[in-house]
């Protein structure tokens, strides 16, 4: 899920959609208006689930598809390999995913983990 915001409305530390992919702002640069034309902001943003740095530059009027993230709550139920089993604890859901390499050694069952859900996506972002 996604909505539409202005650019001028976008802060640092919040998200916006760069090649279908949810990425957190990281700087913001607005340059004056033109003779003709209207302010223009470049933005840099890193991609949530793939790190990638993506940059893109549209006029402040220009609407921008912001992604809803939701963070919730997951409790480890089994770990396989590079795969672990989580269990919502506000749905009872329970899924598997990828271990981020940061988190590899830092989770067992049991455990309760942050996680967050982006344009049909998750990742474990902290435990």
């Amino acid at each position: 899920m996604k909505e539409m915001s202005e650019v001028r409305e976008l802060k640092v530390n919040r998200y916006i959609v760069i090649d279908n992919e949810p990425c957190k702002i990281v700087s913001i640069t607005t340059s004056k208006p033109g003779k003709h034309g209207e302010a223009k902001a470049r933005i840099e943003a890193i991609g949530v689930f793939d790190e990638q740095k993506r940059s893109v530059v549209y006029p402040v009027r220009h609407k921008v598809p912001v992604p809803i993230i939701d963070k919730r709550v997951g409790q480890i139920l089994s770990i396989t390999g590079n795969t672990v089993q989580l269990m919502d604890m506000e749905t009872y859901e329970t899924f598997e995913m990828e271990i981020p390499e940061e988190l590899k050694d830092k989770l067992e069952p049991g455990k309760e983990v942050q996680y967050i859900v982006a344009l049909g996506r998750r990742k474990i972002v902290r435990v």
